[in-house]
């Protein structure tokens, strides 16, 4: 049966009538669950049939299927949507979706190449996945003579996840180096890049002018520019909002709790006042009080103390918990790796979830032998449990609002793909994420960051599943690149 012809029968089916039900057999259907979908005002009671990668039917009247799953007591989802999400590995991913992530996409760091990026993953990837291509590799490639690297040195993650090199970070282009480093942006989102992703605080050689010439880019192609600012605090968002407002770009400002930090109560002000003023601008919060990075890159150049008010003790090396020193800093960094920053104020993280408008984002990093951030495993079942459940900040609407619709809605406009996801309606993705509300929880912690969420019951994406009665399906791999180029 066509598809029009599905949707069809799902009017009528969701109207009330029967008398067609017999003629159709679903794939899947999803039996008593409780159908939340923000981005129509759904909250109830319906079955959900799946045809092929498509949500096919909603209907208050019983669906014949091959397979019939109960999930009464349940809530369906649209699947979870995470626009910051570094590295992109099986297990780092597998991890996502028991957390209830269906695309997995990487609007920050981005990568480069573009195309050679997306061909590694096709056909092996749990979820939905995609990028931006990133000013950093980017300009790497250009800094060092067209050289390409894909991979670490000691980390098997893209370089996209482990922020640029050293090398041509502290360094300045010429005209020259612009003109080329344009022409290697241009090309990556002509092989269907997600945007141009800006990590400023990694290139701090990277001027103020650079800057907006790369965002003129992302303005031209009428794509955003998704960004790490350059330092921490109200001055370095105003940089960039600026940029963007002269270059006429759209801006999603990645993180705002700890790009912020002790100024996130006027960061979130200036967001709004600047949104009111009709500029399209963005953002996004991960519920934790710590962040975490290389600690080889940039960002711990000379005077990292002063930008950030750290001291060394407030950063934690993972593989050993240990707190650090100026003496293991030293050695830590001149090995590499990953490092844990304790830097936020708990009210200021709970002030950006709560904000309207603001998305959640998991800024997920690799895991190195189970040692990491909890970001990458618990961010989700975190807000569902912790700040719905538990403490009551959001409504369940309201947060998988900021899960699903929001991010799927910041990229639909250039994004043929993401018009499909979010949702929970007749012609979506069967992209869904199915929890109880009662249960559903984090386990990861800063001890034991790849620990898995709970309360996670069934994943699907793409009309399959990769997560089935709260276990893993080791060997899913149903994920799709998702790019501006039209499907082939």
């Amino acid at each position: 049966m066509s598809l029009h012809s599905l949707r069809a029968l799902a009017l009528v089916l969701t109207l009330g009538g029967a008398g067609c039900a017999e003629s159709v057999t679903y794939d899947v259907v999803l039996f008593g669950g409780r159908v939340v979908d923000p981005a129509s005002g759904t909250d109830s009671i319906l079955n959900v049939g799946i045809a092929g990668d498509s949500v096919a039917a909603l209907s208050h009247a019983p669906l014949e299927g091959r397979s019939i799953v109960d999930v009464t007591g349940l809530v369906v989802a649209p699947g979870f949507i995470d626009l910051h999400a570094h590295g992109q590995t099986d297990g780092d991913m597998q991890l996502q979706a028991q957390d209830g992530v269906t695309t997995a996409l990487d609007m920050e760091a981005g990568v480069f190449p573009v195309a050679k990026w997306y061909a590694s993953r096709e056909g092996k990837s749990p979820l939905n996945f995609g990028a931006t291509v990133g000013h950093r590799p980017a300009r790497y490639f250009v800094f060092h003579d067209g050289l390409e690297i894909l991979h670490g040195p000691t980390n098997p993650a893209p370089i996209v996840a482990l922020g640029e090199l050293p090398a041509g970070a502290n360094r300045t282009a010429d005209s020259a180096q612009l003109a080329r480093l344009e022409r290697v942006l241009r090309a990556g989102l002509d092989e269907g890049a997600l945007g141009v992703g800006f990590g400023i605080n990694y290139s701090p050689g990277a001027t103020t002018g650079e800057i907006e010439h790369m965002f003129r880019v992302a303005a031209s192609r009428q794509v955003p520019a998704f960004v790490h600012t350059r330092a921490f605090g109200i001055s370095a968002i105003r940089e960039a909002i600026g940029a963007a407002a002269r270059a006429k770009a759209s801006l999603h400002v990645v993180h705002i709790a700890s790009s912020s930090l002790w100024d996130l109560p006027a960061a979130l002000v200036l967001v709004d006042s600047a949104r009111a003023a009709g500029m399209d601008l963005t953002t996004e919060v991960y519920p934790y009080t710590a962040g975490s990075t290389r600690l080889e890159s940039a960002m711990f150049n000379d005077g990292w103390q002063q930008n950030l008010r750290l001291d060394y003790g407030a950063l934690a090396w993972p593989q050993t918990g240990e707190r650090l020193t100026k003496e293991s800093f030293g050695r830590y960094r001149r090995q590499g790796g990953w490092v844990v920053l304790h830097m936020m104020q708990e009210q200021n993280v709970d002030s950006a979830v709560v904000h309207p408008g603001v998305m959640i984002a998991s800024d997920g990093v690799p895991f190195v032998n189970g040692t990491g951030h909890p970001r990458g495993a618990g961010t989700y079942a975190r807000i569902l449990g912790h700040y719905v459940r538990e403490r009551g900040m959001l409504s369940l609407a309201d947060a998988i609002a900021k899960m699903t619709i929001l991010p799927a809605r910041r990229l639909e406009s250039f994004v043929p793909a993401m018009r499909r996801k979010g949702r929970v309606a007749v012609g979506s993705d069967a992209d869904l994420t199915i929890f109880d509300p009662a249960l559903v929880a984090d386990r990861s912690t800063y001890d034991a960051p790849a620990r898995p969420s709970i309360g996670i019951s069934h994943v699907l994406v793409n009309g399959s599943f990769v997560v089935r009665d709260g276990k893993l399906v080791e060997a899913a791999r149903p994920g799709r690149g998702v790019t501006t180029l039209p499907k082939r």
